[in-house]
């Protein structure tokens, strides 16, 4: 299996920027830090998911779908990204969202805006929503349509390999800058882009850790999720299956998934004020506090280069205005 043999459509503006955050550094006094801009993917206001979806649509067209069908959160980024990338492509979407119908706002917003279909579900169990998931489609399929279900954030061998193909780009704009990385920090939900960087980096002999920060408290299963992802990918491409330089970092969901806690806000504003990047506080907000928290217990520290990936899922912010209000004490 070659990643230039996969079906693709293409999405996303490609290579994301690669850029220093000398000022962050410098706060922190500790590692050289870089980001890789997957918020600037393009459509549908940009982020990982966007890599994804380019294999995950080239499938389905494959296929001969006229309709994607998949779930997630009600402010799931994957959802919002596959509805904008359903759009683009000439798809009919349905997302099939665990929660209530509450306002119009954020990524719920945007999953209208784009034409997507909204089914909720009290189901969050996500063995259980892939069930649903499938009646859905079977109904649509009763009726004449052609559905392709993609999975939880779309967690897939065209997912994972997007994010080999992600790696491989990184690493080329690496080469032109004549540096490297000792470590990739990354929030990891699905775990299906820490599965692609964590191949990616075996595939071209690269032995930077790849560290996943699980945003999903008392979540089961994650690192072994990402682990079997990767090493399906590499066998099928015919790499083996040796080891993985990938951890899962634990002990940064927050007090539940979607909800960040006080160290997730401390992050957003830090890296806000010192670089004016805004993180958002379900994933990358998340992910920032823990890389924080390593840097400052001396995991990392001069000498070291740091790369966060930046996932993307700003729209979350704005649904935050009045619980960051009554947090920060302000007059937003």
């Amino acid at each position: 299996m070659r990643l230039t043999r996969l079906p693709r459509k293409r999405l996303a503006n490609l290579p994301t920027p690669l850029v220093s955050l000398d000022r962050l550094s410098h706060e922190l006094g500790g590692p050289e830090l870089w980001v890789k801009r997957d918020d600037l993917t393009g459509i549908g206001m940009g982020g990982n998911k966007l890599r994804k979806l380019e294999f995950i649509i080239g499938r389905a067209l494959e296929e001969g779908a006229d309709l994607l069908v998949t779930t997630g959160g009600v402010q799931s980024n994957h959802a919002r990204q596959t509805a904008a990338a359903a759009a683009a492509s000439g798809l009919d979407c349905v997302l099939v969202l665990s929660g209530q119908a509450g306002p119009a706002e954020g990524n719920l917003l945007l999953d209208y805006l784009f034409g997507a279909e909204v089914i909720f579900t009290d189901i969050e169990d996500w063995d259980e929503r892939e069930a649903l998931l499938r009646e859905v489609a079977d109904s649509y399929a009763q009726r004449g349509r052609r559905p392709y279900v993609i999975p939880v954030g779309g967690y897939s061998l065209e997912g994972i390999a997007a994010y080999v193909s992600g790696f491989l780009e990184t690493w080329n704009q690496c080469l032109q800058l004549g540096i490297d990385f000792d470590a990739i920090y990354l929030a990891s939900g699905s775990g299906g882009t820490q599965a692609g960087l964590a191949a990616g980096a075996a595939v071209f002999g690269q032995r930077v850790e790849v560290y996943g920060v699980d945003v999903v408290p008392e979540q089961d299963g994650l690192e072994r999720r990402v682990r079997d992802g990767a090493r399906d990918f590499l066998d099928r491409a015919g790499y083996g299956t040796g080891d993985l330089a990938m951890t899962v970092v634990e002990g940064y969901g927050g007090p539940a998934y979607g909800i960040p806690d006080e160290a997730t806000w401390q992050a957003i504003e830090l890296v806000a004020r010192a670089e004016g990047l805004v993180l958002d506080p379900v994933y990358s907000g998340k992910a920032m506090a823990a890389l924080i928290d390593h840097i400052r217990d001396g995991r990392w520290g001069r000498g070291h280069r740091v790369l966060f990936w930046m996932t993307g899922g700003q729209p979350a912010l704005f649904t935050f205005t009045d619980r960051y209000r009554v947090i920060r004490n302000t007059n937003i």
